[in-house]
């Protein structure tokens, strides 16, 4: 008789472990199943998924991708945690932006985000924002040695920060109280603007800061430019780190230390849905920092402030509901990556000004997940997971790379302003654009799941965005074009464009093509007509001219497209299809014109049907 050890989890200890070989051989047999015959290391690659920057998702992460030991919070190269106990103590900052015109609305909102659970204030001030003469009237009421403030106030850092100074010595608050940043960056705003800023104010205020305020930060390295121009994580380190290495030259140069330049500064990310790859990006961000201090020597200064904010670029117009989902997995990606701030975006922000019930959910997201799901209790949550250290290392080395390249083009200056940034990340842009275009990066509401009854959700009119320099692009703007092109159709004539569903044989060979179909054809803004459920030759030009549709689209396997396809093409035709698509892989049918299938381009074939239906 065999004696087990006493583990409390023995059941199988007599049995010798599973190799990794083992499940090869497992992932082989599954994939011969679908058509690839693959063996070895190969079978791992075709279930890997590839990333931007040349990085790629492996599906089984084991203690052999092992990554460089990403030490302890609070220490070199700070991976796991800018400070010792991270959020553990009191969970991250909750920060909210405001950005409305009119002080006296602007303080409303205020006390009510500061009355619920909000914890520091994010100011956009300047044109199309708060005026520097309402900053006042918008604090009114507040706790300004309680409440840090951050600023954005472009090319008018100077004088609003002059503002807060007048506010804090009229209020009495002790310098040492004053906390937040004045958010002075002239490289981040001759990114959006094209305008060049001297930083010599900028450079004034981080030495007062130094000097008077030792809890407030001068600069602001805004990454959310190269992010919103279409970049990737790689690249958004790569010019973050390239723009404080700037900054922190001008510092040392105007005679500060190391130390000192490296505590005016706080980092600004942006936190996408993917939250593996938030969580590596803040992580790797710390670390790519704390290779700059140590390089300067001052590795006791690495440690890198971290203002994270759920990204524009993912927010959708249509269904805009969905964003609350978008920005809870990039709060939690965020939070989990050890931000020291949290911005979450309220979910119509790409419609225009938030009303107060988004404005609730916005902030109540990081509520749920700090009080209710315990998110901060543990510090580097996904520290030791082999797939986030494998990302996080691989992604210190892309930005490390594009940091790299900047600096050899003269620093992130001369970078921008040759163009060498922009043709980068538009680059970058139209590899992920090509993605969305065949709907390979799914937008749910928008390529796919698309919902054409949806009442639109309207806002007040924002102020008019900073442009002039980089771009700033969104997931979901090639199909937003052709939902409008539908939209101004059915305003002019009362109907949507129509496209009729010719659904061959039983449910069973229709049903997976006929909603694949719909869904397609949907997020042009185009309505499916399935009705009846299914057609024949002799019943399919009764059938179309019932449905008010112009173009029809088969759907069936592809036995049944054999028997039937081209006898129903040459009916449908005849009832006066302008054009007949086929769902399933091209083939040689004379009546069919084009076919829809799992990697096509969706916008393409959306934007030319929409054109030979003439609509405008």
């Amino acid at each position: 008789m065999t004696v087990l050890p006493d583990d409390g989890l023995s059941l199988a200890a007599e049995f010798p472990d599973a190799t990794h070989e083992q499940w090869q051989r497992l992932v082989e047999g599954v994939l011969r199943k679908s058509g690839k015959d693959v063996s070895g290391p190969a079978a791992e690659e075709a279930l890997s998924t590839a990333l931007e920057d040349g990085l790629s998702t492996r599906p089984l992460y084991t203690a052999r991708e092992a990554a460089p030991h990403a030490g302890y919070p609070g220490f070199a190269p700070f991976v796991r945690g800018g400070t010792a106990a991270g959020s553990a103590a009191a969970g991250w900052d909750v920060r909210q932006r405001h950005a409305a015109t009119d002080p006296a609305g602007s303080n409303e909102t205020v006390l009510a985000d500061l009355e619920n659970g909000v914890t520091s204030l994010w100011l956009g001030i300047g044109p199309g924002a708060l005026p520097v003469s309402g900053i006042e009237r918008a604090l009114e009421g507040v706790f300004l040695d309680l409440a840090p403030v951050a600023m954005d106030a472009g090319a008018e850092f100077e004088p609003a920060a002059r503002e807060l100074f007048r506010l804090y010595e009229e209020r009495g608050i002790p310098k040492d109280s004053a906390r937040g940043t004045l958010g002075a960056d002239p490289l981040g705003h001759e990114a959006r603007t094209g305008e060049r800023l001297d930083p010599a104010a900028a450079i004034e205020l981080a030495r007062l800061c130094g000097q008077e305020y030792p809890n407030l930060r001068a600069l602001t390295v805004d990454a959310l430019p190269y992010h919103e121009a279409g970049g990737s994580a790689g690249q958004e380190l790569g010019a973050s780190l390239a723009t404080a290495v700037a900054y922190l030259r001008e510092l040392t140069d105007a005679g500060l230390t190391v130390e000192a330049a490296c505590a005016q500064l706080e980092f600004r990310y942006a936190a996408t849905a993917d939250q593996f790859l938030t969580i590596a990006k803040l992580r790797a961000a710390r670390r790519l920092w704390a290779r700059v201090a140590e390089v300067c020597g001052a590795p006791d200064a690495g440690a890198q402030r971290q203002h994270a904010v759920t990204s524009p670029v993912m927010m959708t117009r249509r269904d805009p509901w969905v964003n609350m989902l978008r920005t809870t997995v990039a709060c939690l990606g965020a939070g989990v990556g050890g931000a020291d701030s949290v911005t979450v975006l309220p979910f119509d922000h790409s419609l225009g000004l938030p009303d107060a019930f988004a404005r609730r959910i916005a902030r109540n997201t990081s509520t749920i997940l700090l009080e209710e799901s315990h998110l901060a209790r543990v510090i580097d949550p996904a520290g030791g997971s082999w797939y986030v250290e494998r990302l996080t290392d691989e992604l210190a080395h892309a930005g490390w790379e594009f940091f790299q390249e900047i600096e050899r083009a003269g620093g992130q200056a001369a970078a921008l302003r040759s163009g060498l940034i922009g043709e980068r990340l538009a680059a970058t842009w139209a590899k992920r654009s090509e993605k969305l275009a065949k709907r390979r990066e799914p937008i749910t509401g928008v390529s796919e799941f698309p919902n054409l009854t949806e009442r639109p959700v309207e806002r007040e009119a924002p102020p008019a965005e900073a442009s002039g320099g980089l771009p700033r692009v969104r997931r979901d703007e090639a199909y937003e074009v052709l939902r409008a092109r539908s939209d101004a159709h059915l305003a002019s004539t009362g109907a949507r464009p129509r496209v009729f569903i010719a659904a061959l044989g039983p449910a069973a060979a229709h049903t997976a093509r006929a909603s694949f179909a719909s869904n397609l054809f949907q997020a042009g803004g185009i309505e499916a007509v399935h009705d009846p459920v299914t057609v024949d030759a002799t019943t399919a030009a009764d059938a179309f001219k019932a449905s008010d549709a112009t173009v029809a689209c088969l759907c069936s396997s592809d036995a049944l497209y054999e028997e039937q396809a081209d006898a129903v093409a040459d009916a449908l035709k005849s009832a006066g299809a302008q054009r007949v698509f086929l769902a399933g892989r091209p083939a040689e049918r004379p009546g069919v014109d084009a076919y829809v299938f799992a990697g096509c381009d969706a916008v393409s074939v959306l934007s030319s049907t929409l054109d030979h239906m003439g609509v405008a």
